[in-house]
């Protein structure tokens, strides 16, 4: 979901129309759409979990796809920045040759402290709220971010507090939740609460989606930007499961407007929609559903002098048109440069 489309139905729920907030909204004002100490508390709360290990599976995953991007960049980042660390899922995974010093920053104190650090790296530990964190400028080389900035209200001031901390020719690369996530579990809960209840109200929190990260970026200063998307579906045996999951990851609702408590017979009714609308079947006969999680990767560089910069317009010597023909003009070119040689 986008950030406009978030705050139009965040108002529309709240019975104010989008005219009326915009005539009373100060300039470049934050939409306050997640309650950041609800977040806080549901971190807290799974770190203290003596299971906590058990819900790490999708984070990991996530976290060492990520690393190895960070390992693509053949380069030695002397200052590094994990915002929004959890329990180290990207960070167990950085090398030495990559990085040699390594910020641990989270708003939960308890997932700083559980964070794994890579051997042979200088690791700092720091409580950081992502939404509002303060690091002195050009201080970093690299900032990673594992599935923790689609929890920030002010996204655009985060990116831009980011571009302030690197260096130039500092990098900026991050995984967040995708506007597709979740879905079969959000229309689930909404075609049950409608019959049950006659209305809907927000179970699933509003994710970003994938063409507005690209203007973000840019608006923030970020250049030669790199954004791609991956899905990842997780079976589960049931809706219950998944919530329950959801929950030991600290990945549970947060948003401000969100409805505190689901009546029983909704959640059971929720589930049988689900298990109709979305399960399968295994090859063994057993039944499960299937939970979509669609993973944003974004990587942007603070601009430098050195960097590569695009041409000018109108100065290409080949048409679009004739891109069909690419290798044949090619072999042209390379036998001209040979003839003039001789």
């Amino acid at each position: 979901m986008t950030l406009n489309l978030a705050k139009t139905r965040l108002l529309n729920l709240r019975g104010i129309s989008t005219s009326q907030w915009h005539r009373n909204l100060p300039p470049n004002s934050v939409m306050n759409v997640f309650d950041r100490n609800a977040k806080l508390l549901q971190r807290e709360r799974a770190a203290r979990d003596p299971e906590v290990k058990l819900y790490d599976y999708l984070k990991e995953e996530v976290g060492y796809r990520l690393a190895d991007r960070v390992f693509d960049i053949k380069r030695e980042f002397q200052c590094a920045l994990d915002l929004g660390c959890g329990r180290g899922h990207v960070s167990k995974n950085i090398e030495p040759a990559s990085v040699k010093k390594l910020i641990l920053a989270d708003m939960s104190p308890s997932f700083v402290q559980q964070a794994e650090a890579p051997e042979g790296v200088e690791v700092e530990r720091k409580v950081l709220d992502e939404e509002s964190f303060s690091l002195g400028d050009n201080s970093l080389d690299l900032v990673i971010s594992c599935l923790s900035l689609h929890w920030v209200n002010d996204l655009p001031g985060c990116f831009s507090r980011i571009i302030q901390s690197l260096r130039s020719d500092g990098v900026f690369m991050a995984a967040i939740f995708g506007g597709d996530t979740l879905f079969e579990l959000r229309s689930s809960l909404q075609l049950a609460e409608l019959e049950r209840d006659g209305g809907i109200s927000p179970h699933i929190s509003p994710f970003t989606q994938i063409r507005d990260i690209g203007s973000l970026m840019t608006r923030a200063g970020f250049t030669m930007l790199t954004i791609d998307c991956d899905e990842m579906v997780i079976g589960y045996p049931s809706m219950f499961e998944l919530m329950w999951d959801l929950k030991g990851m600290a990945e549970n609702n947060a948003a401000r407007n969100r409805k505190l408590h689901l009546k029983r017979d909704t959640a059971v009714a929720a589930a049988a929609v689900y298990e109709e609308l979305y399960g399968k079947i295994k090859e063994d006969g057993s039944p499960y559903i299937p939970a979509t999680f669609q993973i944003i990767y974004m990587l942007g560089w603070k601009p430098d002098a050195s960097q590569p910069k695009p041409l000018d317009r109108g100065t290409g010597e080949v048409s679009l048109k004739d891109l069909y023909k690419l290798d044949q003009i090619i072999k042209d070119a390379k036998k001209i440069k040979l003839d003039d040689e001789k």
